[in-house]
């Protein structure tokens, strides 16, 4: 839609073909005891520029993310309250000392081209995993970290680049501002969800969005390209596809895409991240002073977050869940499982429920997977000059090009912004 916007202030006719029976993709809204909650993207960061420029114009606001009070930390089955400050002094010198380390490689990669690192081919052949390994990080910095990997991959540390870990956290602009939530990534939600701001971008574009009509097939043929989608036939000059890269290989391309970018297709696949939201009479939590942030190392629950609407209530908690040991259940299970560790972190209270909602990306049945891509070892440096590439008349743009933020809000729209540019300058011979 960013794409489109920009392209139709510079005069061009565009058309969105949306697969889905709606707009925003991994920005979803679903209700729970009558409040509507994000079940896919949620948080918008101070630096988010484009993201506050588009609030601003389509004249949303934003709330802060509840953050006052301890949070709780529970690993190994120990429950502790206020977050790191109760890991052991040794564990919590550790991460300190791992994730130091993290940063200063950090701070030496390019925003733009990684592969051109002089060490990129060294840091894209291990994981993240192996990488902590060789630093010799205690046991609790490993899953300290892996918390980390699977609220942002998706993944388990063993899966990932390091490569691909480094490029993230720096297009984010670094780990503490990644990690944070007052200044930091989790800083703010949009009132009335994400969604709503999306459903309200989509209004200014009117007719021009046809939704139910994913694309199937893309045909080029000289100076013009076909649009095949459901029911509909669209005949243009330029495509841009922002679906995420391991979704590009499901569309029919004419003549076919060269090899490379199948496999960039194949190998960025997106890890799986679940959400669940459990809803109380009111937030009890605040009572005790705790702020409703907890990290767990339960094979389930490994997050939670407060997104009461007010003091008064309903209490609501945003809860990360595993995919591995949540996906594979029916919602009953799940429910039991996600309220089993909540009473484990919040008391006996936490079992007093008024309602339970979750959302499963990685069950999703028309583009499954979770926030971001999980790229494996090797595949940067092999596959990760073509992730933008245009290929003859077709362009890319998805939170995953972009340089900055990528796997934010605000990613999408800066890589949809350049996808524009680039196929205005070529329309126009700018």
């Amino acid at each position: 839609m960013s794409a489109a916007d920009q392209l139709t202030q510079h005069g061009h006719d565009v058309i969105v073909l949306e697969g889905r029976d709606r707009v925003g993709g991994r920005i979803h809204t679903t209700t729970i005891a009558g409040v509507d909650v994000d079940a896919g993207a949620t948080w918008v960061a101070p630096d988010h520029a484009a993201m506050h420029a588009l609030i601003e114009r389509l004249g949303g606001q934003t709330v802060p993310q509840f953050h006052t009070g301890k949070g709780i930390i529970s690993f190994n089955g120990r429950r502790k309250p206020e977050s790191l400050t109760a890991l052991a002094p040794w564990v919590a010198l550790d991460i300190a000392r791992v994730m130091n380390k993290l940063q200063k490689i950090v701070d030496t990669l390019p925003m733009a081209e990684p592969w051109n690192h002089p060490k990129a081919a060294e840091y894209d052949a291990i994981s993240l995993g192996e990488w902590l390994t060789s630093q010799r990080a205690l046991k609790g910095t490993r899953k300290f970290i892996g918390m980390v990997s699977m609220v942002h991959w998706g993944a388990p540390v063993g899966d990932l680049s390091l490569l691909h870990a480094l490029r993230y956290i720096k297009t984010l602009g670094g780990l503490e501002h990644m990690l944070a939530v007052e200044g930091g990534d989790q800083q703010d939600r949009i009132l009335g969800t994400t969604h709503s701001l999306v459903t309200r971008f989509a209004e200014t574009l009117g007719d021009r969005i046809i939704v139910d009509a994913p694309v199937r097939r893309i045909t080029t043929d000289g100076d013009s390209v076909t649009i095949e989608a459901g029911n509909e036939t669209v005949h243009a000059r330029r495509v841009i596809v922002t679906a995420s890269p391991a979704h590009r290989a499901a569309i029919e391309y004419t003549p076919a895409l060269p090899d490379h970018h199948y496999g960039l297709a194949r190998s960025w696949r997106l890890g799986a991240l679940s959400k669940a939201f459990v809803a109380y009479d009111r937030p009890f939590w605040r009572d005790e002073g705790l702020s409703g942030e907890a990290v767990s190392d339960d094979d389930a629950v490994f997050l939670t977050f407060d997104v009461s609407p007010s003091p008064e209530g309903p209490g609501i908690l945003m809860v990360f869940c595993d995919a591995r040991g949540f996906d594979a259940y029916d919602q009953e299970d799940r429910s039991r499982r996600v309220i089993r560790h909540l009473m484990h972190l919040y008391g006996n209270r936490a079992s007093r429920i008024i309602g339970y909602e979750d959302f499963s990306w990685g069950n999703d049945n028309f583009a499954p997977g979770g926030p971001n891509p999980a790229v494996a070892p090797k595949a940067w440096t092999t596959f990760g000059p073509y992730l933008r590439e245009p290929v003859g008349l077709v362009h890319w743009a998805g939170t995953e090009t972009a340089d900055q933020f990528s796997g934010t809000m605000n990613g999408a729209i800066l890589s949809g912004q350049r996808a524009a540019t680039e196929v205005d300058n070529l329309l126009t011979g700018r």
